[in-house]
């Protein structure tokens, strides 16, 4: 693991496991950690969130993100939220940083620290450390932005498959961010990003990864796959009649924002704007967003399916959420029993 981002770690090392709840997109991690603060309080106790997801760290950006609602916000301490203009830029290895510090924080002030979320790489950088990538290049990138945009992303996929087939395989062809880093990474290097990963798999986080001493790891995984995707339909129905469209307009208005920025890339966001900048019309731009939700939440629990000994549950099933809260609880006790 890279020096900064193990800042902390030894504390967290000679603590009891931190407890982690990830899981797809719609799987209800937040319900399920609302529910493990307020049991903590019953214990005397109490419970500071610290949210994993990338889209949750923008401020402006509240619908279509799903993110905490204000009573939430306010009945539990969460971190990560509302933390940089949507301008800015929120980096895994920043966010392994401030997980660490946090959970170090957390526990000094005699609380217990949650962490919550679906973002994949960012679990990757807490977790194992990032591999040996190269920085960003802003040159070879802006160059591969104009490209993508004259040709399209599926046609740079194309290229992709010629020099790195595997990483193509994992991506999907619209998939414009991730499709860029890797033809990024190939430029720089010369070589593929999936040989680079090879060289080093545990920094990859991906294949066979295990769940380290110090976090007790709670995988919320759907098994009706049909059930989650009309959920996840509803939901952003919701959001349209809940003002999604008119967060955007106001975003639009924002000189400093752009189609390219990583908040606006955000699932959902990125289709509403290209909606409203007259790229698309509703019925395509629905279409659109709920089957890069149905592709973010697949690409979430390949993630999950690689990394062994995680407790999963299925949020459908009452009997078995009930258990994800039971064996929350149990780690709760492990917590506050290590801070008296």
């Amino acid at each position: 693991m890279h020096s900064e981002s193990s800042q902390g770690l030894t504390d967290l090392l000679n603590s009891p496991p931190i407890l982690c709840i990830v899981g797809p997109t719609g799987a209800g991690k937040t319900q399920l950690a609302m529910l493990v603060a307020e049991h903590a309080k019953s214990l005397g106790t109490i419970v500071e969130l610290i949210s994993m997801d990338s889209a949750l760290v923008y401020r402006g950006l509240d619908i279509g993100s799903a993110k905490p609602s204000s009573a939430e916000q306010n009945a539990v301490k969460h971190h990560l939220i509302d933390i940089l203009e949507p301008h800015e830029s929120f980096s895994a290895a920043r966010f392994a940083i401030d997980a660490n510090r946090l959970c170090a924080e957390i526990r000094a002030r005699g609380h217990i620290p949650v962490v919550v979320g679906g973002t994949m790489l960012y679990w990757r950088a807490w977790v194992h450390g990032l591999s040996s990538l190269p920085p960003a290049n802003p040159q070879i990138r802006a160059r591969l932005d104009d490209e993508g945009k004259k040709v399209g992303w599926p046609a740079m996929h194309t290229l992709l498959a010629q020099v790195d087939p595997i990483t193509a395989e994992r991506l999907m062809p619209n998939d414009s961010q991730r499709v860029q880093r890797a033809l990024e990474v190939y430029e720089i290097t010369g070589k593929p990003m999936s040989s680079l990963f090879a060289a080093s798999p545990s920094a990859d986080g991906r294949e066979g990864s295990a769940i380290p001493e110090w976090i007790n790891l709670v995988s919320l995984e759907p098994n009706d796959r049909a059930r989650l995707h009309l959920q996840l339909e509803n939901r952003f129905d919701e959001m349209l009649s809940g003002g999604l469209l008119e967060e955007v307009e106001k975003l639009r208005t924002n000189t400093k924002l752009n189609a390219d920025l990583p908040a606006i890339r955000a699932v959902g966001y990125r289709q509403v704007w290209e909606y409203l900048a007259g790229d698309t019309n509703l019925e395509q731009m629905r279409y659109k967003a709920l089957a890069a939700t149905r592709q973010l939440g697949k690409r979430q629990l390949t993630w999950l399916r690689a990394i062994a000994g995680r407790n999963i549950f299925d949020p459908f099933d009452p009997s078995e959420l009930q258990a994800a809260l039971e064996h929350c609880k149990l780690c709760l006790q492990e917590q506050v029993a290590a801070l008296k």
